[in-house]
């Protein structure tokens, strides 16, 4: 079971692939604020502390290659 939405797996994944909060922002249209609070809201639901945890995750779950 997944607990985030669509849209948070969406950010999880460019976050993950190394892209800034800014680049997410321009690549799906939203503003830098937006994408700072999904993955604030990513982190909460997941309960990591750091990048690094979500990258591992993203890696764990296949949102991304390693």
């Amino acid at each position: 079971e997944n607990p985030l939405t669509s849209r948070e797996r969406e950010i999880l994944q460019l976050l993950s692939e190394g892209k800034t909060s800014k680049e997410v922002a321009s690549a799906l249209n939203l503003s830098v604020k937006t994408i700072d609070t999904h993955r604030a809201n990513i982190m909460r639901k997941l309960k990591f502390h750091n990048v690094a945890d979500l990258v591992r995750y993203a890696i764990r779950n296949l949102i991304i290659e390693p």
